[in-house]
């Protein structure tokens, strides 16, 4: 049987620890590409993955490019192009630089993978991924953003800390957008079954959230020079996992959202059956008044950086 071929663009911490998550776990063949100032910086981090495969007991292949042409015919992209956060920044401050790297990449995938299923991974994550889908012309269901896999990732870190419980136990759902209007879901946030309205207050909870929301700025504030890569590539594995394996996950993804949730045409968080179709299908919840009221207020963040994103790249 043929391997699944994987694109990661950018090579940077967030790419090339995804490409580690990847080979790891043999999903794939992987092609790391990157565009480097000076030198082979992806066909060097490429190489000495592949030599830890004999280590890992992992049979792919791993190889690096600084252009696109061995990435053709790729069934999954990632993409993890830009400039990453500093100290201050917000990940809406990212705008204008990333949403001109993403195009340019998107640009490159429609010529080059044009059957491929692309997750973004790119900040501010919700306007890069209409940007990706914008630019390639691929059918919606076929680019995917990477968001609610990592906030609900570190929602589920926080709630195990404060309960002394194991994460394997802890089931959570965040909607919305990438940021500070994300919309926690307690009654989809369980521990062993039992629901979290039962084990801890709602104002604890709600300093868990705020801090689930603000999650990459407390790492930007402790690394100072950098951004959080390790938990991003984890999630952004998981993700290529469901669709080369065809695993059906229903797991929260940024996907596009017409008459679904009322969004009207918009890529915001939402849990979704993810397989080798990529976004298989949006499951559809029933919102109680104070969830539509945050939803609603999360997506109406991202249409006004979505519209933002398109008068720059227009100019």
């Amino acid at each position: 049987m043929r391997r699944a071929k994987i694109t990661i663009v950018g090579a940077g911490n967030v790419g090339a620890t995804t490409a580690h998550w990847c080979a790891a776990a043999e999903l794939g063949d992987i092609v790391l590409v990157d565009i480097p100032a000076t030198g082979d910086m992806p066909k060097g981090k490429s190489l000495d993955l592949l030599q830890s495969m004999p280590i890992a007991g992992a049979d792919v292949n791993v190889t690096g490019a600084t252009d696109y042409g061995p990435t053709a015919g790729s069934d999954v992209v990632v993409i993890t192009a830009g400039v990453p956060r500093k100290p201050g920044m917000s990940r809406d401050d990212l705008l204008t630089t990333n949403a001109k790297i993403v195009s340019a990449v998107a640009e490159q995938v429609k010529a080059t993978s044009p059957d491929a299923i692309v997750i973004v991974v790119s900040n501010p994550l919700d306007a890069m991924v209409q940007c990706a889908q914008q630019v390639t012309g691929f059918p919606p269901n076929r680019v995917i953003g990477q968001a609610g896999v990592l906030d609900t990732a570190r929602y589920r870190t926080f709630i195990a800390m404060e309960l002394g419980v194991s994460v394997e136990d802890v089931t959570a759902l965040l909607m919305g957008g990438h940021g500070d209007t994300m919309v926690p879901m307690p009654s989809c946030t369980a521990v062993g079954g039992i629901p979290i309205t039962r084990l801890m207050s709602k104002e604890r909870l709600d300093q868990i959230v705020d801090r689930a929301r603000n999650g990459g700025a407390e790492i930007v504030g402790l690394l100072k020079t950098g951004s959080a890569y390790y938990a991003p590539a984890a999630a952004t594995a998981q993700m290529v996992e469901a669709i080369v394996r065809d695993k059906k996950r229903i797991i929260p993804c940024a996907a596009y959202c017409d008459k679904e949730y009322g969004v009207g045409g918009y890529y915001v968080g939402v849990p979704v059956v993810l397989g080798s179709g990529g976004v298989e299908r949006i499951v559809e919840l029933q919102l109680d008044a104070d969830e539509k009221v945050a939803f609603q207020k999360s997506v109406d963040a991202v249409k006004g950086l979505v519209q933002v994103m398109n008068q720059l790249l227009a100019k």
